[in-house]
């Protein structure tokens, strides 16, 4: 779909939306900060220029993106090492709080009896730490675990539509990564777009979102 401009089509969109999809960093979870100084520091660790993996880390399993900046390891070496950067985020909550507009989107999708789901690059552990700092208990939670490929592979998007009972194609997948974005538009849903990035819905804050929802009369 090409990017919405006019409320009211973007109204008509929305009215055939069953469910919810967020990614967690930097989209329901304000958590940027703690992400970045803990690649930072794996940079350090492992001799990696921080800003050429900071570049790709974002919205990407922590796999995928020291497979790129370090290609030569092996299967096993990368698994360290993806281990080792999560570890340096696990307790790293002192300033991870929810996003402007989360909470009251939450509620929103409550009222109007909308399912959601949160689909993750991260860990369950490291998932369950940061959604907890933030107060958001999702009723699914799909992460880099319960997944053979992460994004922008569709599987995570799929999954968490599945276990929601929703047609992806009545999902809308809310994201602030470009390889987020990728993922959702490859699964087949509806796309909602943070941070000045591109998809079917371009958002502020998602308590813009919130309204336009509330706004949205019922499907026919």
């Amino acid at each position: 779909m090409a990017a919405s401009t006019c409320e009211g089509s973007v109204l008509v969109e929305l009215a055939g939306i069953g469910a919810v999809l967020f990614d967690m960093d930097g989209t329901l979870v304000d958590s940027d900060a703690a992400v970045e100084r803990a690649w930072e520091r794996w940079a350090a660790e492992y001799a990696v220029d921080p800003a050429a993996a900071l570049a790709i880390a974002h919205g990407s399993p922590a796999d995928r993106t020291i497979r790129r900046v370090l290609p030569a390891l092996d299967d096993s070496a990368v698994a360290a090492a993806a281990a080792r950067q999560l570890s340096l985020q696990y307790d790293d909550l002192s300033d991870v709080t929810a996003t402007p507009g989360a909470h009251e989107l939450l509620n929103v999708l409550t009222r109007l009896g909308l399912p959601w789901a949160v689909v993750t690059s991260a860990d369950a552990r490291l998932a369950e730490a940061r959604l907890g700092a933030a107060g958001i208990k999702p009723p699914v939670l799909v992460t880099v675990e319960d997944v053979r490929v992460g994004k922008p592979d569709p599987e995570g998007y799929l999954r968490g539509a599945a276990l929601l009972g929703v047609p992806v194609a009545r999902c809308l997948v809310v994201e602030d990564a470009e390889v987020g974005l990728r993922a959702g538009r490859a699964a087949g849903a509806m796309t909602a777009a943070l941070k000045g990035l591109d998809g079917d819905l371009l958002l502020r804050d998602l308590a813009q979102l919130a309204r336009l929802l509330e706004s949205t009369p019922p499907a026919p």
